[in-house]
């Protein structure tokens, strides 16, 4: 069919839709229907887009469409359904055909529709139509929620869509060839958008909090109206030139005018000053021609300079696979008018827009709302507006938004994206490097911004960007990006454009890094490292390959360790023993061969015990026929078996070809990754430089230098400083040692306008000095011009060449005589029982030939069968010599820890006394081993407050909050489990300090002989065993038995197994079960030291880990029957008669000590009061507790019979002593002093408070 010869149905279609006379349009009444026909058709094109282009060629949409929404806009249904079909007649034609064809045929539509397009798009450049767009648009968004249709909302869509695709739509090139400040079709469309009102709704859109579903759109068309903008030309619209252009054009200008000078001169001198009709003709000595004569040349002398031998060759024709990738269209300069509207608008979009919207954007982006490549329009809004403000007056709080490590991160994750889709959609590989060079883009404009705020004069903005920059040289991932992007540049897949930015922006990042790092003494950088697994080149030996002998010595070696071992497996063997795979589609019957080849090759490679678990799995799998034995097999017999199957020639899978091999390989190698390792380790900036001394890197920075004369003087500088980093910083000026480097130097040093590159020509000059001064002493020189050269081979060239079988990437193993073999094995048989710390050490000094290196020795010795394995000979670290503990040296830290156990630092005293130093952490293995402590929080070293510090109470020296932890009631507890970490880190940072713990010993003394006096132990084991009497009188007596064998257990356990781990008191019975929740057994159980359920994931009482045997022996006893009755008589004797002065005087003490509580209570409760930041910030509340400590429910701490826990911050550690006993059978007071646990180090201080009077 003729697309030029429109359709029948078509054609009277578009008649019924009416005509145009004059400027009037008159709409036929069937006008409506007319335009829903179109859509029809629209809907039902074929793949060459006929419909769309006979449309097209009739300007249906200039002629009528066009004219009916500007004339006939109050016809709702009828704007509704032109704006419908305009929208599908403008999408873009890629939207249209995929992607741009291939086919020449299929491609000659695709260009036809790009016509009508750009037709349509200089139809739409009238203010008429989009006054009319903007009107409909405006009273559309003056409609609330409430009022607002779904049709509204469908219409609001609908024209930001047509918008956007008119704005879309490319220019054409042989039409619009209009030069700078000439306005082109797309200018005279934002004049349209500007006159009409259209952009201050766009702003409105984008700032509206009702209007954020318009998000993408908004950001869509404001990017295509940007499209052929720069920031710079849009920052100095309308305004002078400042100096620094004013010098800037002033030197391009210099620049070309030596430039033009110097090639009319060079033409003076070539030519002659008497003209010769005849040229002349020349023999070239020296310079052979295609036989063994010399070249005879037939021009001028003046023309020999760019002589070649190419000269009359056809042309090779370059692959289209290696064609370089060409760049994108080049900026252009709009209409003055144009260029201030725009600037206008990027002032107020940077104001009342940016940052609500582009977090809109990046929020549907994150949760994928967007549609496909919706990111780019991010990226391109990021680096323009950011690039606008820091050109126009830098404000920081104008782009706060896009201004953070989540954007690093983000672009960061989308550039590695692009590159992975790059390498694999290969046939869209020029589509993904240009989202990746807009990535790379916004990347740099981070950078730059994050620069400008570094020199800011607001001392908050310099400070987040120190926090900035500290977190991306901080994450190994922003510190490589840039040296892999170099390393895998593509000039097939990239254009030049890309490069230039990557050199800019590395240049940047360094220039940065090096600045950071120079105001640190040290700066702490993470790592990753990526654990491979190690593949094993050799193929294991199968039995018809091995020789009868070699079985024979194989077998031997095999039965002596199965009956070493006698038969018997570790759990750990018989698990990892799998015979079959069941997920595997190989049947049944195959894979039982193929684990009696599994059985062979371990037992081939003398692995009896693995062997002999594959072979009892197997049987277990396939126990039909006794193929793998009988069930009831004995072991002789399975000896026997093993013995068959290593001497069977069993069938072998053919092996696998090359090529599977090979993708094979590249499957393992992807399995090989087991784990990304990451640790800390100090920053080097010259090390880090030396990552970029790389053939791979140079590489791409000489091919830019290439278009040295096209880059600008910022382009061109930080090439010549990559270069002279390596080159003078490095000292590896050899791996520029090149003939492509030095013919483009030579370029450089020849050009006529040489002198407006100063810096790259001294830095050639440099090079090639150099050179030649290398090449004086090194005549291979020359030759190794011809070959790219790694840091290795740069370092030869430039020190020396090393010999075969010398160096240190050498694997050529070193050669050893047999007397220096006698003489290895003589040395090594005298020396193997002298219990030498090191005997390869030993070794070394006493041989032949002195320059034979530990490697060497250890690898000859495990050669000659000396020694079976290299791990035997590995060399000691520092510090782990002394492993063995002598028993005078176990005698003498049984000393040390008596004599210190009741000191501030007991591990530090021991470290200071001890005569064999070892590590703190051997130290502490060997007192736990010993049963000295049961935990490691009782060798940790114990903090006091300051004596001067206030707050110190003035009787017995102490504080109100030590003076109150020790009240009746004032049972303490465990520490937290985050204090203890938070101990345990400290501990294991700082050492010992003998000072502060001699200013801390007299307070110590002081609060111990108080303790002391105030309460002996021997009345707290009188209390215990009243309670113990009484609840034998309530009926107790079968629960109190149980507690008593549970103890007795326990220290049973502790004392055979040597672990010392909370133990949980369960009750089976019910008769246990109640009393367990009585009040008065539990509080016998916190009386014992039982421990109560932590939190609501624990359910039973425990046994803390910190009760020696002894402490659980000496609570069983007192537990006992006949104990009760001591404790009923001793009660009657020691009970004081009414009005007795005993009484009297013990009556007298305790009002006294009651009201000196009282008194401290309300000090702290009113310093509580004066201080309402400070408590709100650092108090928590703990869970209420009656008196007897037992937890209750938050709901009931409105009683007045409760207490509650406050607890407060303190500026120093404080401590807490633990009621922790030794109730010895003896049950003396001097035993029971000395049983005292270390006290437990606290960071908070607990205070209980009483509401009321204790129970």
């Amino acid at each position: 069919m003729d697309l030029y010869v429109m359709n029948c149905e078509l054609l009277a279609t578009c008649s019924a839709l009416g005509y145009l006379e004059g400027d009037t349009y008159h709409k036929e009444p069937d006008c409506l229907e007319s335009v829903k026909d179109l859509i029809r058709y629209l809907r039902h094109e074929d793949d060459t887009r006929d419909t769309r282009q006979q449309l097209g060629a009739g300007q249906i949409l200039q002629n009528d469409l066009l004219p009916i929404i500007t004339q006939h806009s109050q016809d709702k249904s009828l704007f509704d359904a032109c704006i419908r079909l305009m929208v599908n007649l403008t999408q873009p034609a890629l939207l249209c055909f995929g992607k741009v064809p291939d086919d020449p045929t299929v491609r000659h539509h695709f260009l036809e529709v790009v016509s009508y397009l750009q037709a349509y798009k200089e139809a739409f450049a009238n203010e008429k139509v989009f006054g009319v767009l903007s009107e409909t648009l405006y009273t559309l968004l003056q409609l609330d929620w409430e009022q607002r249709q779904e049709e509204d909302n469908l219409l609001i869509e609908r024209i930001l869509l047509l918008v956007r695709n008119v704005l879309h739509v490319p220019a054409d090139p042989y039409e619009e060839k209009n030069v700078d400040d000439d306005a082109s079709v797309h200018d005279k469309l934002l004049w349209a958008i500007h006159m009409s009102g259209l952009d201050d709704l766009i702003k409105f859109l984008a700032s509206a909090q009702s209007e954020q579903q318009w998000s993408m759109h908004v950001l869509e068309v404001i990017s295509l109206m940007f499209r052929d903008q720069t920031p710079e030309l849009l920052v100095s619209a309308g305004q002078a030139r400042s100096a620094q252009e004013k010098q800037r054009d002033a030197q391009e200008l210099e620049a070309l005018r030596q430039k033009e000078q110097a090639e009319k001169r060079s033409r003076t001198l070539q030519r002659g000053t008497r003209h010769s009709r005849f040229g002349g003709s020349y023999v070239v000595q020296g310079l052979k021609s295609i036989g063994e004569k010399d070249v005879i040349y037939h021009r001028g002398l003046h023309n020999f300079k760019n002589y070649t031998h190419d000269e009359g060759k056809a042309v090779r024709r370059v692959p289209k696979r290696k064609l370089h990738a060409r760049d994108s269209e080049g900026k252009r300069r709009s209409a003055l008018n144009v260029r201030l509207f725009l600037r206008e608008f990027c002032m107020d979009f940077l104001e009342n827009c940016y940052n609500r919207l582009m977090y809109l954007v990046k929020e549907g982006l994150i949760r994928e709302q967007a549609q496909q490549h919706d990111e780019t329009y991010y990226l391109w809004a990021l680096s323009f507006f950011m690039a606008f403000n820091r050109g126009n007056g830098f404000r920081a709080d104008l782009v706060s938004e896009t201004m953070s490590i989540r954007a690093f991160h983000f672009i960061e994750r989308n550039i590695t994206n692009y590159y992975e889709m790059m390498l694999n959609d290969r046939k869209e590989a020029s589509s993904w490097s240009r989202r990746m060079h807009l990535a790379l883009k916004a990347y740099q404009e981070l950078l730059l911004t994050v620069n400008e705020m570094d020199r800011s004069r607001d001392e908050d903005i310099r400070q987040s960007a120190n926090v900035i920059k500290s977190n991306i040289f901080y994450l190994m991932e922003y510190r490589e990006i840039f040296l892999t992007l170099l390393r895998k540049f593509d000039e097939t897949k990239q254009p030049r454009t890309f490069l230039r930015d990557l050199v800019e922006s590395t240049h940047l990042f360094l220039r940065m890094l090096e600045r950071f790092c120079k105001g640190r003494n040290n700066l702490v950088v993470q790592r990753k490292r990526v654990k491979r697994k190690k593949s094993k080149g050799r193929k294991n030996p199968t039995a018809a390959e091995t020789t009868p002998e070699e079985l024979e010595e194989t077998w031997r070696a095999v039965a002596e360790e199965l009956r070493a071992t006698s038969f018997q497996l570790s759990e750990a063997l018989t698990e990892r023993a799998v015979p079959f795979d069941a997920a595997s589609e190989t049947p049944l019957e195959e894979q039982r061969t193929e684990a009696m080849v599994r059985v062979q090759d371990t037992l081939l490679n003398r692995r009896g015990p693995e062997a002999l678990g594959l072979l009892r799995a197997a049987r277990e799998v396939w126990p039909e026929g006794d193929v793998f034995g009988s069930a009831d097999v004995e072991p002789e017999e399975e000896l026997e078996l093993l013995k068959q199957i290593l001497i069977a020639n069993l069938p072998r899978p053919p092996p696998p070809e090359p090529g599977m091999e090979e993708e094979d390989g590249e499957l393992e190698e992807e399995e090989e990754l087991e784990s990304v390792r990451v640790s800390e380790t100090e920053f080097n900036f010259l090390d880090f430089i030396k990552r970029f001394a790389n053939p791979n890197v140079v590489r791409p920075y000489l091919l830019l230098l290439r278009s040295y004369s096209q880059n600008s003087p910022h382009t061109n500088h930080c090439i010549t400083r990559m270069l002279h980093r390596l080159a003078v910083d490095l000292k590896m000026d050899a791996l520029l040692f090149q003939l492509s480097v030095f013919c483009l130097f030579n370029k450089i040093l020849g050009d006529p306008a040489a002198t407006a590159y100063k810096e790259l020509v001294t830095f050639a000059k440099f090079v090639l000095n150099r050179f030649f001064a290398l090449a004086a002493k090194n005549n291979k020189a020359f030759v190794e011009l011809l070959f790219w050269k790694s840091v290795g081979a740069a370092r030869e060239m430039t020190e020396g060449y090393s010999k075969p079988g010398e160096g240190e990437g050498s694997n050529k193993k070193a050669k050893w005589t047999p007397e220096e073999e006698d003489e290895l094995r003589t040395l090594y048989e005298e020396h193997r029982d002298s219990e030498v710390p090191d005997i390869v050490e030993t070794l070394l000094p006493l041989l032949s030939n002195t320059t034979r290196t530990r490697r060497q020795v250890v690898a000859q010795l495990v050669a000659m069968g000396l020694v079976d394995s290299v791990k035997e000979l590995k060399k000691q670290r520092k510090g782990t010599r002394i492993v063995l503990w002598t028993e005078e040296q176990e005698e003498e830290l049984q000393m040390l820890f008596e004599e210190f156990r009741d000191s501030d630092d007991v591990l530090g005293n021991i470290l200071k006394k001890v005569t064999a130093k070892r590590s703190r952490a051997r130290m502490v293995e060997k007192l736990l081993s010993m049963g000295l402590v049961s935990d490691r929080r009782e060798l940790h070293k114990k903090r006091r407050r300051n004596p001067n510090a206030p707050g110190k109470s003035a009787a017995m020296g102490m504080t109100e909050e030590e003076f109150l932890a020790h009240l009746p009631g004032g049972l303490t507890e465990e520490p937290m489990e985050g204090e203890e970490e938070v101990e345990e880190d400290e501990e294991d940072e700082e050492e010992s300090e003998g000072e502060e713990r001699e200013r801390q010993a007299p307070a110590a003394r002081g609060r111990k002989s108080w303790m002391a006096e105030r309460e002996s132990m021997v009345e707290k084991n009188a209390s215990l065993r009243t309670m113990v009497y009484t609840l034998r009188q309530e009926g107790m007596s079968g629960p109190l038995l149980w507690l008593q064998n549970c103890l007795n257990r326990t220290a049973d356990h502790r004392e055979e197994e040597g672990l010392f781990q909370p133990v949980p008191i369960v009750p089976l019975t019910e008769e246990n079960e109640d009393a367990m929740e009585k009040k008065s057994f539990q509080r016998l159980l916190r009386k014992i030291g039982v421990r109560a359920p932590a939190d609501e994931q624990e359910s039973f009482w425990r046994i803390p880990a910190q009760m020696r045997p002894s402490q659980l022996r000496g609570a069983a006893e007192v537990l006992s029957p006949s104990q009760d009755a001591l404790a009923a008589g001793a009660e009657e004797s020691e009970q004081p008669t009414p009005g007795s002065p005993i009484q009297e005087q013990q009556q007298g003490e305790a009002d006294s000590h009651e009201q000196r509580t009282q008194a401290l209570r309300a000090l702290l409760l009113a310093r509580k009061m004066k201080q309402p930041s400070a408590s709100a910030e650092h108090t928590d509340f703990t869970p209420v507790e009656d008196s007897d400590g037992a937890p209750q429910r938050s709901s009931e701490k409105k009683t007045s019979t409760k207490r509650s826990r406050v607890v407060l911050d303190s500026d120093e550690d404080e401590e807490d002593s633990p009621l922790t006993m030794d109730l010895g059978a003896n049950g003396g007071a001097d035993s029971d002093r000395e049983a005292h646990s270390a006290p437990a180090k606290r960071k908070r201080q607990r205070v209980l408070i009483d509401d009321d009077e204790d129970d």
